[in-house]
């Protein structure tokens, strides 16, 4: 198991005061009050089982049985896990092809996945397909900026979701890439897609405002950087406020560490991606003092 750190150890006083900041983690920072861990991952495609020993890239790595260990043995050093992912679950192996998804949505099921957001292979087998998969998976599905109000999937996928790990109130909110143009209208059918941006302002304003948050995810599958002005992960962030952490997909970014930037208010932001077919489990750590000032640190653990 290779593991590359993705925030190096650092000073962290001075760096953040008060809570909707990052911090990077470092001895000196104070005993945490509190420990919550994010695992993460997006772009699985439908790889149930590892590349292949003789695979030029990613031999041997992969697969729902060894990412079941890795996870389990991290819950058990820490309870206080949250497991995600960002999108595009679907299409890419035979599995989906023979099974339409229902042996995914199992499989995530057993390894416990708290939510996950729709990415736009998810509606390769129709918004109908997906709507009849819905049964097999035992975890939420959050999608803030489509709007499915005229569909089959109306109240069947949240805005957000609060999660409260070890008095930790934890909102995650999710936003889609725009359908049209990578996906057939027939299989989205009268989905609406609404403005990422605007709509981001609106959950976190509600989340950490109204809910009282101490930390809000984003489930991103935007992609994470574009040299067009389409949003992405990195304008997205700084565009907005109060998004601690943006869980990204869609690019099949491979970063060697989390991006740190800022945001509207020049707070810190933190955006990680683990690449595709499950070959990464993305790991961030949120230590929280009694003050609930916040540090974070993170690695990437191969599968």
């Amino acid at each position: 198991m290779k593991r590359r750190t993705f925030i190096q150890n650092t000073t962290a006083a001075g760096v953040f005061t008060g809570i909707g900041g990052l911090g990077l983690l470092s001895s000196s920072f104070a005993s945490p009050a509190k420990h919550i861990t994010i695992l993460h991952t997006n772009d699985v495609h439908s790889h149930i089982e590892p590349f292949p020993a003789d695979d030029a890239k990613y031999p041997n790595l992969g697969g729902v049985s060894r990412r079941y260990t890795l996870i389990e043995s991290i819950r058990k050093e820490n309870p206080n896990t949250l497991l995600l992912d960002a999108g595009d679950i679907f299409q890419g192996t035979p599995f989906f092809n023979f099974y339409g998804g229902e042996l995914e949505f199992k499989l995530m099921s057993k390894l416990n996945y708290d939510a996950a957001t729709l990415g736009n292979h998810d509606f390769d087998n129709g918004i109908d397909g997906l709507n009849a998969q819905l049964p097999h998976a035992e975890f939420s599905f959050i999608s803030s900026n489509y709007d499915f109000k005229n569909t089959v999937l109306d109240g069947k996928v949240k805005n957000y979701q609060i999660y409260t790990k070890d008095g930790v109130k934890i909102g995650v909110f999710g936003l889609g890439i725009e359908l049209d143009g990578l996906v057939s209208k027939k299989n989205y059918k009268e989905t609406k897609y609404l403005n990422p941006v605007e709509i981001a302002q609106e959950i976190t304003q509600k989340l950490k405002q109204e809910e009282q948050c101490d930390l809000v995810i984003c489930l991103s599958h935007l992609g994470y950087k574009y040299d067009s002005d389409k949003i992405d992960d990195l304008k997205l962030a700084e565009q907005t406020k109060d998004i601690d952490l943006i869980i990204g997909g869609h690019t099949h970014t491979f970063l060697e560490k989390p991006t740190v930037t800022n945001n509207l208010e020049g707070k810190k932001v933190l955006i990680n991606q683990t690449g595709w077919a499950g070959i990464n489990l993305g790991r961030i750590d949120f230590y929280l003092d009694e003050q609930n000032n916040i540090s974070a640190d993170g690695m990437a653990i191969e599968v």
